[in-house]
């Protein structure tokens, strides 16, 4: 097969590339070399490759600076998806798309999980354009699978998981306030990967939650993190309330991948064994990286 991975920089287009290849041929890019709101650049790539498949990890993700640079957020995260969902559907090519909790109000009670089959309500700007995206594939309708996923965070690009770290390595006797009234399914991006494979290689068509298994807050997240990188640094709990932030973050972005489970293509692990994993992998690159 051959498959086009858009965002292909970014922590889990880089991962597909690397999980892909063994298996198929790939062509992994990013800007400035491709950028999905540009029909020339889009049909430039399609006309001359002619992909099987193209998996969408492009997006634009700052969530807080959404807020005030909307029009470049829908942009990507809407119109984006709309011209490879036109462009899928004229050349038929299979398209997976990467989407988010934050279509998600949060509102729902802890523990009770997200189906695929749950009405979304986003509150960020960020969760709007995302489900603007979704809609846009949905009404174009070319063959696809979408995957909401959540809390990710992988070896390359920037996540949750490196800014604690930075901020434990370079000041460790400041300790961490890390907030703990906000609930969800933390996800290795590498795990990620080898689920759209799996989607991919199965072609399934149709909506997935696609998270780590379990739940947390990020306060457990980063307390279970800072032990197992073996780092002497005081994780606290704190509120939302005394975090303050120009988004609204759901309290509850807890994620079932029930539809994955029911097509029998549930490779998503226990979000502890793959943090565990993930940190025996890259423990020394992580510390070498925030230390630089």
């Amino acid at each position: 097969m051959k498959i086009l991975v858009t965002g292909g920089w970014g922590q889990l287009g880089w991962d597909c590339r690397e999980v892909f290849s063994p298996r198929h041929e790939v062509l992994s890019l990013d800007l400035p070399n491709l950028d999905i709101t540009e029909a020339a650049s889009v049909d430039g790539i399609l006309n001359l490759w002619k992909p099987d498949a193209i998996v969408n990890c492009a997006a634009y993700t700052a969530v807080d600076r959404a807020e005030s640079d909307v029009a470049k957020a829908w942009r990507v995260n809407r119109e984006g998806p709309a011209l490879l969902a036109s462009r899928a559907k004229a050349y038929g090519i299979f398209l997976v798309h990467v989407s988010t909790d934050y279509v998600f109000d949060g509102l729902r009670p802890v523990p009770q999980p997200y189906l695929e089959t749950d009405q979304p309500n986003p509150s960020s700007v960020y969760g709007k354009s995302k489900l603007a995206g979704e809609r846009e594939i949905q009404e174009k309708d070319p063959r696809h699978a979408i995957l909401r996923t959540a809390w990710l965070y992988g070896a390359h690009g920037y996540n949750f998981l490196k800014t604690i770290l930075r901020r434990a390595v370079n000041d460790p006797r400041k300790g961490l306030r890390v907030v703990s009234d906000q609930f969800g399914t933390p996800t290795w991006s590498r795990r990620l990967a080898h689920q759209v494979l799996a989607v991919l290689e199965a072609d399934a068509a149709g909506l997935f939650h696609a998270s780590g298994e379990g739940y947390c807050s990020w306060y457990d997240f980063a307390k279970e993190f800072i032990s197992l990188m073996k780092l002497d640094c005081e994780v606290r709990p704190c509120t939302t309330a005394d975090y303050p932030t120009p988004t609204v973050r759901p309290a509850n972005s807890i994620l079932e991948n029930a539809a994955l489970k029911k097509a029998r293509l549930n490779v998503m692990k226990d979000w502890r064994e793959d943090l565990g994993e993930y940190v025996q992998r890259y423990r020394e690159a992580l510390l070498n990286e925030v230390r630089a």
